[in-house]
């Protein structure tokens, strides 16, 4: 090998010799095995293009077409399906708009607007194809090599999918050619740092998103079903909106992705009952795949043998349905109707006048464009370049707006937009422009990067897009018309607009809903349960959805306003809730009053039993010196009818409104009155017991008989009664209150104690006096005498003690106006018992049986 390898180096001319020989082998050119040409028959990757001095390019997908995979053993294959008729539509906004930007002296003057339009089929391959074909100024896709093709473009104007736009800002950003999106651009491309040179014209995706919720909630549609492409940004949408509706109490109990090649969905026998009952899907559509997806769904659909409500469509896709849909509506036989937010504009695409303008645009593009179909001997693909060969003199002279759909409406405004921008770079360019040696020196060409500053300026976005503006952060917002496209028995198709969301403002025509219902049939429920109504709560089933639950009445003196209330709530103070709970009404202000029959009663009673003790005074007055009036001290009789007199006037203290005199007196002169008269009822027991004692031979009680042992007994024993109120009065004295709480529904006004402790302390001596006086009576009830009142006395105290005894637990059970009525009725039963039991039987003796009140009789006693 050395020797034959050092034959080659000593021997140069021989080895010429040896490759010249070799020559006629390979000549001829190579052929390839698998020749990767897409042939015009298969796909048909055109490029529209008019020369000028600014270069726009601009990437649209008007046609859908499925591309197989290359397998390198076969010529690769493509499907063609045409989502609609609106092939031309988007060149249309392209023309028109480029046609008046160069008729405009004013604007671009001696200028002209190219452009380099790709159509991309919705597809990442022919899009890469139609960047390298841009990027690359000779006729093969080699970027960066010049053969005298058109510069490169100022900027990239597309509307294409997400992931299709990360693709096209991974080939621009090397150049630092401006990308301009007409679509929503997802949240990724928001990020500056990854994506410096990506300019969307309206919001980022998502700006539906609130107005979906409000929509879901306006309509009580609880359920739903979310449903998107299975595909990174399908993934983010479920992963926002869930979070959304969860905080909204909405429950997506389904959430289904689906492959757009497969076009295949399992479901779980368990789950069908889920699908049966939700009646709304709230779509996540990508314009490539917006079919596909609604016909996986019917595909499950189909499976159920009842007949079902037809379903609600909720999409976020920016498309005019009344334009793409009519094509494929008759294989759908589930849907109710399709709602959908689109940008809110005045322009109003016209679909039967673009029907009669679709048939020109074939014929004008046919004739006004020179196509070739070019392929370089190092390229691998076939393009059809139609280069504009004459003025678009021959376009229809219609207003725009009523010829563009709502896409291309929004095509037409972007050039229209970067125009202006260029407009101004190119103003500020030559204004840099220097004078040298007498001579103006040529002003350089644009380059892409010098647009940016124009871009980024908030003007530019300003004037736009009608409906699109900055908001308080500076981000991009837009007012969204809400649109419906509702579905008739007979398969057509109705647009209408439903209402708007304006910011946080959201607003429904109901008229619009009944002419929905007219054309169709009632907008299905989506829910798990009826609403709670308002006076009810929501309770959670424990293990089920949130927007699942029981609904349970609100607790006493709470309420609920609003239906499927989370929490109730308490009415302010004055007010109480009403018998529904839903509203809370004044509360009424009472007290024990005259106009009150408990209070009339008692007031009746008072009075009567007044009169008779009046009566009773009277005859012992009359009848004074009888025998049986003088017997057990008379002067304590007369004190006790007089003290039991105004015991029975006390109640007028007790009914009627509260006032700081009344309620000064009131526990004070009932507390002082009763402790008196019962000391005057135990100064005449002791007085039986001291009598009948002092009559044994050999007592010294006699002194002790007389009217001062009585009135010893009745001083002493009062006044300790006395000392107690008068300190309540120094420490804490009662007062005028109302009770907001006590009563439902009511402000009571009562007269508040001050100090418990006292009014317990006093109501305790009182009970400990008539406890004393019972028991002496009690003892002394069976000694022999003439008129011996120990046993009326024993009969009066047992009656006094069972009634303030069974007063302490009524008091304290009963509230409001029926405290005060509870102490009323006790100090009238108490006194009358003592007025009953004492001097009723002795004035029946005094009236009826006069004999016996002689002196003969008590001498035989």
């Amino acid at each position: 090998m050395q020797e034959a390898g050092s034959g080659f180096r000593d021997k140069p001319l021989l080895f010429l010799l040896l490759l010249l020989l070799c020559l006629p082998v390979v000549h001829g050119k190579l052929e390839a095995k698998c020749f990767l040409t897409l042939e015009p028959n298969e796909i048909d990757p055109q490029n529209h293009v008019r020369p000028g001095e600014l270069f726009t390019t601009g990437i649209v997908s008007a046609v859908k077409a499925r591309f197989l995979p290359l397998t390198f053993n076969t010529v690769p294959l493509t499907r063609i399906s045409l989502t609609s008729s609106t092939k031309y539509w988007k060149m249309l906004s392209y023309l028109f708009a480029l046609h008046e930007i160069n008729q405009d002296p004013h604007l671009l003057p001696n200028l002209t607007m190219g452009y380099n339009i790709y159509e991309s089929y919705f597809n990442a391959r022919m899009t890469a194809d139609a960047l390298l074909d841009l990027l690359s100024a000779g006729e093969a896709n080699v970027p960066n090599y010049s053969c005298g093709r058109q510069k490169t473009p100022l900027v990239v104007l597309e509307g294409a999918e997400t992931d299709i736009s990360i693709l096209i800002s991974t080939f621009l950003d090397a150049y630092k050619i401006p990308q301009i999106s007409y679509t929503f651009a997802s949240h990724v491309l928001s990020d500056k740092a990854q994506f410096p040179f990506f300019y969307p014209m309206i919001p980022i995706e998502g700006v539906q998103y609130p107005g979906i919720i409000k929509l879901l909630l306006h309509f009580k549609w609880t359920l739903v079903g979310l449903v998107a492409p299975d595909t990174s940004n399908g993934q983010r949408f479920m992963n926002m909106l869930i979070s959304m509706l969860t905080k909204k109490g909405i429950c997506a109990v389904i959430s289904q992705r689906f492959t757009v090649i497969a076009s295949e969905l399992r479901v779980k026998f368990s789950q069908y009952n889920k699908w049966k009952q939700v009646n709304v899907f709230v779509y996540h559509a990508e314009t490539s795949s917006f079919l596909e997806g609604i016909a996986v769904i019917e595909k499950v659909l189909t499976v159920f043998k009842k007949p079902i409500v037809g379903k609600i469509w909720i999409t976020t896709a920016r498309w005019d349905f009344t334009l793409g849909l009519n094509v494929s509506i008759s294989s759908f036989h589930n849907i109710h109707a399709i709602f959908s937010f689109l940008m809110k504009t005045k322009k109003v695409a016209n679909y039967d006048g673009f029907k009669l303008l679709y048939s020109f645009m074939d014929q004008f593009l046919t004739e006004s464009f020179k196509c070739s179909y070019v392929m370089a001997a190092s390229s691998v693909k076939i393009w059809r370049r139609c280069r504009e060969k004459e003025d678009l003199e021959s376009l229809p002279q219609e207003k725009t707006e009523q010829i563009l759909a709502l896409d291309s409406y929004f095509i037409y405004n972007v050039i229209w937009a970067v125009a202006r921008a260029l407009s101004s770079a190119n103003l500020s360019q030559s204004r840099r422009a220097v004078r040298k040696v007498g001579k103006w020196l040529e002003v350089q060409s644009l380059k892409p990067w010098q647009l940016h500053s124009f871009l980024k300026n908030p003007q530019f976005y300003n004037n736009s897009m009608e409906g699109v503006y900055l908001d308080e952060k500076g981000d991009l917002a837009a007012n969204l018309d809400i649109t419906t496209s509702v579905i008739s028995a007979n398969k057509t198709i109705t647009g209408m607009t439903l209402g708007h969301v304006e910011g946080h403002k959201f607003t429904i025509d109901r008229n619009i809903i009944a002419r929905m219902e007219m054309l169709s049939k009632p907008l299905p429920p989506s829910r798990c349960v009826e609403s709670c109504h308002p006076g009810f709560v929501k309770v959670a089933r424990k293990g089920e959805p949130i927007c699942c639950y029981n609904c349970f009445p609100c607790a006493e003196g709470t309420i609920s306003t609003k239906e499927d209330a989370e929490a109730c709530t308490k009415c302010p103070e004055g007010q109480h809730p009403n018998i529904n709970r839903d509203c809370c009404i004044p509360k009424v202000i009472t007290f024990l009053s005259y106009k009150d029959p408990l209070g009339i009663v008692l007031a009746t009673i008072a009075l009567f039993l007044s009169l008779i003790t009046g009566f009773i005074l009277g005859i012992f007055i009359k009848f004074l010196e009888t025998p049986i009036v003088k017997a057990n001290n008379r002067d304590l009789s007369y004190i006790l009818l007089i003290l039991l007199l105004l015991s029975f006037l006390t109640p007028f203290l007790f009914i009627g409104q509260p006032t700081k005199p009344t309620c000064l007196l009131q526990q004070i002169v009932f507390s002082i009155i009763f402790s008196t008269a019962i000391s005057s009822v135990l100064a005449k027991t002791i007085t039986v017991v001291v009598a009948f004692l002092a009559t044994k031979p050999g007592n010294k009680l006699n002194k002790w008989l007389g009217k001062s042992l009585g009135n010893s007994i009745i001083l002493c024993c009062s006044s300790v009664q006395v000392f107690i109120c008068i300190s309540w009065l120094a420490t804490s004295a009662p007062f005028p209150d109302s009770s907001l709480h006590s009563q439902p529904g009511e402000i009571v006004l009562q007269c508040n104690e001050g100090s418990a402790a006292m009014f317990y302390v006093a109501l305790s001596y009182m009970g400990f006096l008539a406890a004393v006086c019972f028991m002496v009576a009690f003892l002394a009830r069976n000694l022999p005498a003439a008129f011996n009142e120990a046993k009326l006395i024993s009969f009066s105290m047992l009656i006094f003690c069972s009634v303030w005894v069974s007063f302490l637990p009524t008091y304290l059970s009963t509230k409001g106006k029926y405290m005060v009525a509870v102490q009323v009725f006790s100090i009238l039963a108490s006194s009358a018992g003592l007025l009953g039991c004492i001097f009723i039987p002795k004035c029946y003796i005094i009236i009826l049986k006069p004999h016996l009140n002689t002196k003969e009789h008590l001498m035989l006693k």
